[in-house]
């Protein structure tokens, strides 16, 4: 029987030389915040036909990778495979430094974000927002106490399979609430669509494996504390597995939009004449984001290679962003059907292709979440016993 021992992260120069890049990250993201909240939106690309923009496309990545980042620990045990127990730690302290980053871009891309008082104090529960307040709030206190179990000594196994059974049931209706903000959006023919909440749980799995696989590996090549090449090699099939799933619905969701017929437009629009949309979703996302992975990770050598490995993974999360990026912009580009089956005609971009070109402030504080996840990540390494040291037979 094979006993696991934990230990904080060894500070090595490498790792300090992360932390502080990532921290000028996060003072770069701090000064667009304050520009931002100086000088108005009117500094960004975002405007009154794109009101969700590069930063929201962040957000939802790192809300969406945090849900599937729990599922490492969550195959060991929920589905009891001994394998994946020892990285079990490491995925739940990522799952939440991953929703903290997404939603520190959220509510500070608020405009006033005192506004957030209002928002946790007052619910209208026909929104579907309201909800994921509740959901994103709900899963942090669920996986810490989840996270409480693994590491406390003398924990019932019972407890502890309880405790994670209860935090993949809750991510699962986390990214649910997640895909139906847009599923239920009907106003928008580029979102309304009942696939997007199983869209968004495939993504999540994908997303969220592709960046616990980049975070354990980055560690292990700073600190040499890491895990074994037999379960990196099971998590690059299982993450190639994942990117299929994530082609195969999002096939399904344009094969549905293009038998419904007043989904024809924005079906031609994303598919075949949007531009920049178009571009990335056949090259950013399915060739680049998906088939070109695929073929690494199902290969019989070049998944074994820690360069390919990595290489796939960058390309799973760029092809995440791209795919984000064509859900909740290229959805907005297209001309909002106020009246359906009408022709209305003003002064007021009716009809029109709605333009946006994120700013350099939109880069800063989408790429400060992510800074801000990783050191949060980083953090919780060096003071918390959650990476393996030694595993003895």
């Amino acid at each position: 029987m094979a006993k696991t021992y934990f230990s904080e992260v060894k500070s090595t120069p490498q790792f300090w030389a992360v932390m502080i890049i990532l921290g000028a990250f996060i003072g770069g993201a701090a000064m667009s915040i304050l520009y931002i909240e100086h000088y108005g939106h009117i500094v960004t690309g975002m405007n009154n036909q794109i009101v969700w923009g590069l930063p929201h496309v962040f957000a939802i990545f790192l809300i969406v990778a945090a849900s599937g980042a729990l599922n490492v620990a969550s195959i060991g045990s929920v589905f009891g495979k001994a394998d994946y127990k020892p990285a079990s730690r490491l995925s739940s302290v990522l799952a939440i430094a991953l929703l903290m980053g997404g939603l520190a871009a959220l509510v500070l891309d608020l405009g006033r974000a005192d506004r957030l008082i209002i928002a946790m104090t007052q619910y209208n529960f026909r929104s579907i927002f309201a909800w994921n307040v509740l959901l994103y709030t709900g899963f942090m206190g669920v996986v810490a106490v989840y996270l409480y179990m693994q590491m406390a000594r003398g924990i019932p196994a019972l407890w502890l399979r309880a405790a994670g059974t209860a935090a993949f049931i809750w991510r699962l209706a986390l990214t649910t609430g997640t895909g139906s903000i847009f599923g239920w959006l009907v106003a928008r023919s580029a979102y309304d669509a009942a696939i997007m909440a199983p869209l968004f749980i495939a993504m999540s799995f994908s997303f969220g494996l592709a960046m616990f696989i980049l975070v354990s590996t980055c560690t292990k090549r700073l600190t040499g504390q890491g895990f074994d090449d037999v379960l990196r090699l099971r998590m690059a099939r299982l993450l190639g597995v994942f990117a299929a799933v994530v082609l195969y619905f999002t096939a399904v969701q344009h094969l549905s939009n293009i038998y419904v017929a007043q989904h024809w437009d924005v079906v031609k629009f994303i598919l075949l004449n949007g531009g920049i949309y178009t571009q990335l979703f056949w090259i950013g996302q399915v060739v680049l984001g998906g088939i070109v992975p695929m073929a690494i990770l199902f290969h019989p050598t070049l998944a074994r290679k820690t360069a390919p490995l990595m290489g796939a993974v960058l390309l799973i999360i760029l092809g995440g962003f791209a795919q984000l990026y064509v859900i909740v912009i290229g959805g907005q580009a297209f001309p909002l059907e106020i009246f359906p089956g009408l022709e209305v005609s003003s002064s007021f971009f009716d009809g029109e292709i709605n333009a946006y070109t994120p700013s350099i402030y939109e880069w800063a504080l989408g790429l400060g979440a992510v800074a801000l996840t990783f050191i949060i990540t980083g953090i919780a390494m060096k003071f918390l016993r959650i990476l393996p040291e030694t595993t003895s037979e």
